[in-house]
């Protein structure tokens, strides 16, 4: 009987989210595999086809035939792996990010419409059931642990990131409100005012929800990338994130044209300096002040990306 439940259930919501013509029921040129491949890409971009072909337990032949085909289209880019020159590295091109955004905001107005036919009361009830499968499911097949995800904010995120640099450094170092007003700043700003070539914001996702971020923005010299906004929740550390966050925004500024990445911290936040010196960030200045309710010690540092950046 439990076969025959799980196989119904199966036939039952593929059918339910259009998965045998996910073009169609999406209104996208591209198949539920090749969504996948886009989403994975968007959420991994530091990654390469031996691992895209583990993650979707895809066969390598067709694997190699869609990504020639996104190349083709000029949705990807690949490249010599920095780890291992055997394989080669697969990320997204801008037109390849755009295609994705389409993808994710189709999606998800598909799952809204899904769930417009569900009785307000009776959704609590049915994520629960969702989440109850995963687990029974998850815990009973050997994984590895789900590692943390980077990708563009979506509505609530920009939020997320406000109340969450004012809850984590008011318990971690006694600041005040005066920070979660500068952090407040800084998000309205770039949500108002921001080009999506040259300025990001990535969110670190984990089981679901956000548990980190950072920023890309111009700087007011010509040629500079201004990292703001490093954000690493307690409950994700250990997981490399920092540095995965900070890699993210120095390749994204590279891509680009950038000639330099520049960032101005704190003394105090040890781990984070930790971050930037191991990515080649170098201190160029200090000044104490008093800000947020404490004696600090402002800092500024740089990395030069081009050639010249230095002059």
């Amino acid at each position: 009987m439990a076969v025959q439940e799980i196989r119904a259930f199966n036939r039952f919501y593929t059918n339910l989210i259009g998965a045998l013509d996910y073009s169609r029921h999406l209104y996208t040129p591209y198949t539920l595999t090749e969504s996948r491949v886009l989403y994975e890409l968007t959420h991994s971009p530091h990654t390469d086809a031996a691992d895209l072909r583990t993650r979707l337990s895809l066969d390598a032949g067709y694997l190699s035939r869609l990504l020639a085909n996104f190349e083709q289209d000029g949705l990807i880019e690949r490249s010599p792996s920095e780890e291992d020159a055997r394989r080669r590295r697969v990320s997204l091109t801008a037109r390849g990010r755009e295609a994705a955004a389409l993808l994710d905001e189709r999606s998800r107005e598909a799952v809204g419409s899904l769930l417009s036919g569900v009785r307000p009361e009776e959704r609590p009830r049915l994520t629960a059931a969702m989440r109850t499968v995963r687990e029974i499911l998850s815990s009973s097949t050997p994984h590895a642990p789900e590692a943390p995800v980077l990708r563009d904010p979506v509505p609530g995120d920009l939020g997320w990131i406000v109340q969450r640099h004012g809850a984590l450094y008011a318990a971690e170092f006694g600041w005040n409100a005066d920070f979660e007003g500068l952090v407040a700043r800084i998000v309205a700003d770039f949500a108002q005012d921001h080009d999506p070539h040259l300025e990001r914001v990535w969110i670190a996702e984990l089981d679901g929800r956000p548990v980190g971020s950072v920023m890309c923005v111009r700087d007011d010299a010509p040629g500079t990338a201004r990292l703001r906004l490093l954000l690493v929740d307690p409950s994700a550390r250990g997981h490399g994130l920092g540095e995965r966050l900070v890699r993210t925004v120095v390749d994204f500024a590279y891509e680009v044209g950038y000639r330099e990445v520049v960032l101005w911290t704190n003394d105090v936040l040890t781990a984070a300096r930790k971050i930037y010196q191991r990515a080649g960030f170098t201190l160029v200045a200090e000044k104490p002040h008093r800000s947020y309710g404490a004696d600090l010690v402002g800092q500024d540092w740089r990395l030069p990306l081009q050639e010249g950046a230095s002059k």
